[in-house]
């Protein structure tokens, strides 16, 4: 996720900020913490305005972003959800950027719906400044430390890693659990993994990938059966989109189980990766291809098929049944072709 600033100051450099993002938490956290920058030391009442719910007002935000400050040297003025705002209504904004007072900070903050792509672009284009809220994977890490290193309390290594690995994809929940703790045990405390175990509450969503990597690791089904329960419970996905997910790890598998693909090139050129894209997916694939063999390949194909059919009706069985015996049988698939030992681990409650 991008931050507001680039350091001490950085906030004072740009006139202007678009703040976007899918998630509406972390979108407050950070429009919080760059009008923060902005008012500094400053009485906040006396310098920010906002219009947002009723008070969403295009034009008046303009006015105020074209009025003087009054008792304070700049005035920053903050627009809550426009993504609920057409391109037309949204266009004064850009009117604005053309002759910005300089005086005055101006804050637009998605939320409401989507903001129009044609609004974003020529925010940018105005020189302003866009800031996106939504964290992928390779940013997960450093984000998470950044909050912590901030945080009202200090924890150890081991309850960092633990929070990490216990939100997921749910880094919204990281605020409230910082509060929760400070409220436990004072500010400044020092927060091992046994003291933080009791507040984590349960365990965040985690990407697909998190999934299929631990099938291809031939990881105990134990684990990769954890890793299925949170896609579909906190991650709040349907078995058939758990099953669509695992058809096209697998399905991209058997597209580069050919003798004529030997490098990550061809592999990519054979899943239709476009020229100018990480071929990583493609190198994934091939390696697994390469264990598993075509038998091992075919198989897995087989046991997909198995578990849609059973999914649509043809077993008896709850459909979270039938996922874990799918994951269990894929695990057992990887772990041979590893040449490591099988570890069970699917329940087998459900019945034909």
């Amino acid at each position: 996720m991008n931050g507001p600033s680039s350091g001490k100051g950085g906030a004072d450099k740009t006139g202007s900020w678009l703040v976007t993002g899918d998630d509406a938490s972390l979108l407050a956290d950070a429009v919080s913490k760059l009008v923060g920058e902005l008012v500094g030391k400053r009485e906040r009442s006396f310098v920010v305005e906002e219009f947002a719910g009723e008070d969403l007002d295009v034009a008046a935000a303009v006015d105020a972003c074209r009025t003087p400050p009054l008792f304070s040297d700049r005035r920053v003025v903050v627009l809550r959800e426009a993504g609920a705002l057409t391109s037309d209504e949204l266009q004064p904004l850009l009117s604005y950027l053309d002759e910005p007072m300089p005086t005055s900070k101006l804050v637009v903050a998605g939320g409401g719906g989507t903001l129009p792509a044609k609004f974003v672009n020529a925010f940018k284009q105005a020189g302003a400044e866009v800031l996106n809220t939504d964290i992928g994977s390779r940013e997960a890490h450093g984000w998470v430390s950044g909050r912590l290193a901030h945080g009202p309390v200090k924890l150890d290594p081991a309850a960092a890693a633990l929070v990490e690995a216990h939100l997921g994809e749910d880094l919204n929940r990281l605020g409230a659990l910082l509060v929760t703790l400070e409220a436990a045990y004072g500010t400044g405390a020092r927060v091992g993994a046994e003291e933080l175990a009791p507040y984590l509450g349960q365990p965040g969503s985690v990407p697909p990938w998190d999934l299929t990597d631990a099938i291809d690791r031939g990881e105990p089904v134990e684990d990769a059966l954890k890793l299925l329960h949170r896609l579909m419970e906190a991650g709040s996905r349907h078995p058939l989109v758990v099953l669509a997910i695992l058809h096209r790890h697998f399905g991209s598998i058997l597209r580069v189980q050919s003798p004529d693909i030997a490098t990550e090139a061809q592999a990519a050129e054979a899943l239709g990766i476009a020229k100018g894209r990480s071929t990583f997916p493609a190198r994934k694939s091939l390696d697994a291809a390469r264990r598993l063999g075509m038998r091992g390949s075919g198989d897995a194909v087989i046991a997909l098929a198995d578990a849609e059919l059973a999914l649509k009706g043809k077993l008896d069985w709850e459909p979270e049944a039938i996922l874990e015996v799918l994951v269990a049988r894929l695990c057992r698939l990887s772990r041979n072709a590893r040449g490591a030992p099988v570890h069970a681990g699917a329940r087998g409650h459900g019945r034909r």
